[in-house]
């Protein structure tokens, strides 16, 4: 039976994050994608410059849609903008036996805000708990424990074990975001497991949250265990941003290389 993850997040007319870079992150996984779209914004690889939350009815319109006739294994959860969205994203979710990875986009890598700041309590409140993966990065996870970001490895640790007392079976605290040559991520959960990578000199990050945590919900829907579904989607990663590069698209923050490893190189 092919293995199907469901990416209920906003849409990125740029085509770099998002619902769009869930779906090629799925693909290039090689499992099928479904979508549940919460907003749409006006965006490319310099800006957003619109945002627009759809109605809570079609969203809970899109998720009954999916859920009737789809055999969904794993659930990514992006950009949800406003607490009626959280809400309606919560109530959809809850009693149902499936993987689900929170990924809670505030801020586009533009430094535009798209998560209200009245939502990142809803968001706390109501999906944390049903989390299989919560994947925030240092700024993000500050945000949701209303403290400054982590400026070490002991603090990035303590602020992944509050998080994790919230509700979440696994953090991962994601450390791209961190000076240094290196790029620390740090999965806690019933055990703990460190990722590592060379930070890799290039503007073309665009979507790498997205990508990062579909990645994670594609492994989680083919079956995999969370620290191994955690491995596999940062080496797939890296791998994509040492190709951004190639692509050449747009003159702002380009998109990572979703599919380096399936095209060809010239």
């Amino acid at each position: 039976m092919t293995a199907i993850a469901l990416t209920i997040a906003g849409s990125d007319s740029g085509g770099g994050a998002g619902i769009q870079a869930d779906l090629k992150s799925f693909a290039a996984m090689r499992v099928y994608g479904a979508s549940v779209i919460t907003a749409i914004t006006a965006q490319n690889t310099r800006a957003v410059t619109a945002v627009m939350a759809l109605p809570a009815r079609l969203v809970r319109a899109q998720l009954e849609a999916v859920f009737d006739d789809l055999a969904v294994g794993a659930v990514k959860i992006g950009m949800l903008g406003d607490p009626e969205l959280v809400a309606t994203v919560a109530a959809a979710l809850k009693g149902r036996d499936l993987a689900l990875v929170v990924d809670p986009v505030m801020v586009a890598k533009s430094g535009d805000r798209l998560l209200a700041a009245e939502a990142v309590a809803a968001l706390r409140e109501a999906l944390l708990p049903l989390a299989t993966v919560l994947t925030p990065n240092l700024p993000e996870a500050a945000d949701l424990l209303g403290e400054a970001p982590a400026s070490s490895h002991e603090a990035q640790e303590a602020q992944g074990r509050a998080l994790l007392s919230l509700g979440p079976a696994w953090v991962l605290m994601k450390g791209g975001h961190a000076g240094g040559e290196e790029c620390r991520d740090l999965l806690i959960g019933p055990v703990s497991h460190v990722f590592t990578a060379e930070r890799q000199q290039t503007k073309n990050t665009h979507g790498t949250g997205c990508s990062y945590a579909a990645a994670i919900a594609a492994g989680l829907a083919q079956g995999m265990a969370v620290p191994d579904a955690v491995a596999r989607a940062h080496r797939w990663l890296q791998g994509a941003i040492r190709a951004a590069d190639a692509l050449q698209i747009g003159s702002g923050h380009g998109p990572v290389h979703h599919f380096h490893a399936l095209w060809p190189q010239s």
